[in-house]
């Protein structure tokens, strides 16, 4: 018996034959190949742009050159500066070189290590960079030595022992030739903790720099600095965090407003 068939009904139709490319339900494998590149380019683009941010906003990693700042900071320690929150007497801070103070830097063959260490992906190799510790702020009045050699700011000496070098017991002197300073506004006065390897402010109060007031260049601007130093994180053995030295705690805030130009009491060749 033939079925009976109503004129104008239509059969339904069957399911579409699915094409042999999506028969299992996935993409051809150039499609998924090139989203999986897309996402890992926007991923790596990502965090770049955060790194870069990291680096001109919070945080950027040194590395360490030479044994100035010992026994704090050793030759290759690589150091972490926060570029928010300021500094203060007794930090231990990164400067761009201020007035000459390092030989003029080699060019560079590298370009794609600047690059990396640009963004923050590589430590600055601290080429134009210094690190020294803040002995005086904006108008303090600092000067060396008092009668048990000790370097006074505002009156007040310093007990250097936590942090000046030493060796087999014996510990540098705070200074060995006298001076007497008061520090100019928007101006730091600097030294390394190695005073005998470090060529820092004191050294430099007889400069004379053409177009700038008598020992300005002894003087790091503030605008130069970029940050204290927080925290050693490498070699793993070094780990270890900043904190500003006991003796500070003590110094009081100048009496006087800081002169525009630098103050130079009594200054000697040499450090």
């Amino acid at each position: 018996m033939q079925a009976e068939h109503h004129p104008g009904v239509e059969e339904p139709a069957g399911p579409p034959t699915p094409k042999r490319a999506a028969a299992d339900g996935k993409k051809p494998f150039g499609r998924r190949a090139l989203g999986w590149l897309g996402e890992g380019a926007i991923i790596v683009v990502g965090a770049l742009v955060i790194s870069t941010l990291l680096r001109g906003f919070v945080a950027q990693m040194f590395i360490i050159p030479s044994g100035s700042m010992e026994n704090t900071l050793q030759i290759n320690d690589r150091v972490v500066v926060a570029k928010f929150g300021g500094f203060q007497r007794g930090d231990v801070v990164v400067f761009e070189d201020p007035h000459n103070w390092l030989p003029p830097a080699q060019p560079s063959d590298n370009g794609f290590k600047q690059a990396l260490e640009f963004i923050g992906v590589l430590p600055n190799s601290s080429i134009e960079h210094l690190i020294k510790r803040v002995i005086g702020m904006p108008g303090d009045h600092v000067q060396c030595c008092d009668a048990d050699g000790r370097i006074t700011v505002n009156g007040i000496a310093l007990e250097e022992s936590a942090y000046l070098y030493s060796e087999a017991g014996v510990q540098v002197a705070p200074a060995n030739i006298p001076f007497d300073i008061i520090v100019p506004a928007d101006h730091v006065f600097v030294l390394g903790d190695h005073r005998n390897q470090s060529a820092d402010s004191r050294c430099r109060l007889t400069v004379q720099s053409q177009g700038q007031p008598p020992g300005m260049a002894a003087f790091v601007p503030t605008d130069k600095v970029v940050g204290a130093a927080v925290a050693i994180v490498a070699p793993l053995d070094r780990l270890s965090t900043f904190s500003v030295p006991e003796t500070f705690a003590g110094v009081p805030d100048p009496e006087q407003p800081a002169p525009e130009k630098p103050e130079i009491i009594e200054a000697n060749p040499g450090c």
